[in-house]
C-alpha cells in the first residue's frame, strides 16, 4: 500500500504536470471507484471546466483544490496509481478513471485491487464531512503539531505493541507498514514493546527516527515493492536501501544479525535483535 512517502512523490509529481490545467472531460470505468457523488455522471460534471489549482496530501489522502467547484480527492489504498499519460497511450486492463486535459493529456487512475477511492466535493461543502477518514487523522509527521509531547500523548497508557499503534493512523499520520518497520529500526526498539512501557527518551528517538526515515524515502522517490509508480511511471528506489523492511534472513546493515521476520496483528513486522534491544538501543 503507497505510505506517505509515496503519496508525497505522487502529489509533487501532479504539482509539476497537472497544475492550472482544465479538466476538459473524464470517464469512469469502474463505477464503485467513485466514492461520491454517487451519480458518475455528477462526479464528471463536477470537476469539468474546473482547472486544477494545487494538490494537497494529508496522510494518505491527495486532495486538489480546484479553479471553482470544489475539490477532488483521491485514496490510492493498496494498488493504486494516477498516471500522467497522452491520451493515445494504451488502456491498462486496471484503468478505472480517465481525466481529460488538453494537449491530448490525460490523468488515469489505474487501480488493480480496486479498493482505491475519488470523491468531487462540491463548493461550500467541509472536505472533511465528505471524506470521512480526514477527520480521525492524527498529526503530520512533517507538521509542527508532531512534536515529543505530542507522540508522548498518543502512545501513554496503551497496551497494545509499538508496531501496532504506529500503524493507527489517529496514532501517525501517513505512516504504515514499511516506514513503521524501519523508524523501529532507526530507534532501536523492538516492534512487540508494549507502549506503555516506552520511556520518554525512546520515544523522543522514535519522532526522530519517523521523520528521518519518511525523508530519505521521499528524496528516493517512495519505495516500490509491488505496485507503486510516480505520477510519471517510476519506479521507488528507497526498497534499495531499506534497513530491515522485506529482509528477512538478510545480515542487518549495521552488525551482521540476520534480520527476522514476525506477525503482530496480522501483519508482518521485520527486526533486527541484537540493534533493536530497547532502551539501550541507539539512532541508527
Amino acid at each position: 500500500m503507497p505510505e506517505l512517502p509515496e503519496v508525497e512523490t505522487v502529489r509533487r509529481g501532479l504539482n509539476q504536470l497537472t497544475l492550472n490545467q482544465e479538466i476538459t472531460g473524464g470517464d469512469v470505468l469502474l463505477d464503485r471507484t467513485i466514492a461520491y457523488p454517487f451519480s458518475v455522471g455528477e462526479f464528471v460534471d463536477g470537476i469539468k471546466k474546473n482547472a486544477i489549482a494545487t494538490w494537497h496530501r494529508r496522510g494518505k489522502y491527495l486532495v486538489a483544490e480546484l479553479s471553482s467547484t470544489g475539490w477532488l480527492g483521491v485514496h490510492l489504498r493498496m494498488t493504486g496509481q494516477l498516471l500522467w499519460l497522452h491520451r493515445d497511450e494504451p488502456l491498462h486492463k486496471h484503468t478505472r478513471v480517465r481525466l481529460f486535459f488538453g494537449e491530448q493529456q490525460e490523468l488515469r487512475f489505474v487501480d488493480q485491487r480496486t479498493f482505491g477511492k475519488m470523491w468531487w466535493i462540491p463548493p461550500g461543502v467541509a472536505v472533511e464531512s465528505i471524506m470521512t477518514g480526514l477527520a480521525t487523522l492524527a498529526a503530520d509527521p512533517f507538521s509542527p503539531e508532531f512534536t515529543v509531547e505530542y507522540l508522548a500523548s498518543k502512545l501513554q497508557n496503551r497496551r497494545r505493541p509499538i508496531k501496532t499503534a504506529l500503524l493507527d493512523q489517529s496514532v501517525v499520520a501517513g505512516l504504515g507498514n514499511i516506514y513503521a518497520d524501519e523508524a523501529l529500526f532507526k530507534s532501536g526498539i523492538l516492534p512487540e514493546t508494549l507502549c506503555i512501557d516506552l520511556q520518554l527518551k525512546q520515544i523522543e528517538r522514535l519522532r526522530t527516527a519517523i521523520i528521518q526515515v519518511l525523508e530519505t524515502s521521499i528524496e528516493a522517490g517512495g519505495t516500490t515493492f509491488s505496485n507503486f509508480l510516480s505520477v510519471k511511471g517510476v519506479n521507488g528506489n528507497y526498497g534499495g536501501v531499506a534497513w530491515v523492511y522485506n529482509r528477512a534472513g538478510e545480515p542487518c546493515r549495521v552488525c551482521d544479525t540476520p534480520i527476522m521476520r514476525i506477525r503482530l496483528a496480522g501483519r508482518s513486522s521485520h527486526f533486527c535483535p541484537q540493534c533493536q534491544i530497547g532502551e539501550t538501543g541507539e539512532t541508527r
